[in-house]
């Protein structure tokens, strides 16, 4: 635990001040501002999806392998560092550290605008990857927002992503058509550079950081979970979505322009009513993951919808309405594992081991989006683009044997009770008694217990009735 540094006085954003003024909008306002920062932050990688591969050949050195590895190359540098930011983040502030992980963004950003070769296009993906503060913007919600808003305030942080990604596919091909790939990398700069001001100027800052079990990574616990079956499952799902993500954009801009005779300054117009369409058809599959408990199913079908989706596509590559339609389902696959794996990690995650579940489980995403890009250039560049949707294909096949085999899930979450000058072994005597406790878990060294409930049994009104026993 490290006090943050402390916001200047000209600054009217410290947390008590903002607590007083307007208690009921404080957290609201402080999980905007961070959804803003995350959503910002993703638009900038995302917006090269759909159009690196079309203006790849326009770098020295250009072959389909190094435009593969530039696709993913964010995703290197994201699986190596951004577990360390969040380590960092512990010792010297939330704020400072998501600073400086903007800056190192803008900074790759540049780079990759001014490039003209291959390797400096690469260099600057690298370095945008570099800025992983993802774990930080995390542990930073966690410290603005109370325990029993916790759970809505990553949810919010989720909807940003899955928007960003949206916004992303259509705003590339648009802005790529004023100036380029260039274009889209001084935007991206521009982007982290409003970060910034946002970060200062709306962001809060914390009166103390604390180390968030449900939220951060904790290295003790990497053992736990990477042993933990129905976690690898997991793992290996993020895993394969998105070295599929980035496989099938590695040809999908090509078949759209080369084999449909689509121009490139129309896939937006393509890309927007299809993801608009895919994301109101995932919206019933979700609600009967959720609502009516069928998350087991749904989840399968979609990993098989899937597989097809990217079967056919290979099959129908030259015929434009059928392939249209094979990308409709499968946007609408991909949305709906992109909403869905995180609800059944958090499920899944033991109780206060869930930080360091979503830690591992982001460095198996982003190894994926490196991968997948990579492997996939070096398929087209000495197979050709139909091994890539074979590659994808058989990858997603073993995932779904992998996914047929895993347990249904409880429907838990995650509760953190503090249990600060109170007799420890007495409260988690009294905490299992709880109706809709599944699993207590006390961490002495943090004077706290992290619960796992059943949210339909579970009763906060006796939670906070208990009369402790004081040590």
């Amino acid at each position: 635990m490290s006090p943050e540094n402390q916001t200047p006085s000209m600054s009217p954003l410290s947390e008590a001040e903002l607590r007083m003024s307007a208690p009921l909008s404080f957290e609201r306002r402080a999980v905007a501002a961070l959804a803003s920062l995350y959503a910002f932050r993703m638009l900038g990688l995302f917006m090269v999806l759909p159009i690196l591969t079309l203006y790849g050949d326009d770098y020295e050195g250009s072959t389909p392998l190094l435009i593969g590895v530039a696709l993913g190359a964010y995703g290197f540098s994201q699986s190596l560092l951004q577990i360390a930011f969040g380590s960092l983040s512990d010792r010297w502030g939330r704020k400072p550290v998501i600073a400086a992980g903007l800056l190192i963004f803008a900074l790759g950003s540049v780079v990759a605008a001014l490039a003209d070769s291959m390797w400096g296009l690469i260099l600057g993906r690298c370095l945008q990857g570099c800025g992983a503060v993802a774990s930080v913007i995390m542990a930073l919600v966690a410290d603005l927002t109370s325990e029993e808003n916790r759970t809505k305030a990553m949810a919010s942080i989720g909807a940003s992503i899955g928007l960003s990604f949206s916004l992303a596919l259509v705003l590339g091909p648009l802005v790529s058509q004023w100036g380029g790939l260039s274009a889209v990398f001084w935007l991206t700069a521009a982007l982290a550079l409003v970060g910034l001001l946002v970060l200062w100027r709306w962001v809060p800052t914390p009166e103390v950081s604390n180390r968030h079990r449900e939220a951060g990574a904790v290295p003790e616990l990497w053992g736990t979970v990477l042993r933990n079956p129905e976690l690898r499952r997991l793992n290996v799902g993020i895993f394969v979505l998105h070295f599929v993500l980035m496989a099938c954009f590695m040809v999908l801009p090509g078949i759209l322009e080369n084999t449909l005779d689509l121009s490139r300054d129309i896939h937006w117009k393509i890309y927007l009513p299809l993801l608009l369409l895919a994301f109101v058809a995932m919206v019933p599959l979700m609600i009967m993951a959720e609502a009516r408990r069928k998350i087991k199913p749904v989840f399968i079908f979609a990993v098989a919808l899937l597989g097809v989706m990217i079967a056919l596509m290979g099959l129908w590559q030259d015929r434009l309405w059928l392939c249209i339609g094979a990308l409709f389902f499968f946007f609408m696959a991909f949305n709906l594992l992109e909403a869905m794996l995180p609800s059944l990690m958090s499920k899944v995650a033991p109780a206060g081991a869930k930080g360091t579940a979503m830690g591992v489980y982001s460095t198996c995403q982003f190894l994926g989006a490196f991968l997948g890009g990579s492997i996939s250039g070096y398929l087209i560049e000495y197979h050709g683009t139909e091994a890539v949707f074979k590659c994808a294909f058989v990858l997603v096949v073993l995932w779904l044997l992998a996914a047929i085999s895993m347990r249904p899930p409880r429907f838990l979450t995650s509760v953190q009770v503090p249990l600060v000058g109170v007799r420890l072994d007495q409260a988690v005597v009294k905490l299992e008694l709880l109706p809709g406790v599944a699993e207590v878990v006390l961490i002495r060294e943090e004077a706290c217990a992290y619960l796992k409930v059943d949210t339909t049994l579970f009763d906060r009104v006796a939670l906070e009735s208990i009369d402790w026993e004081r040590a």
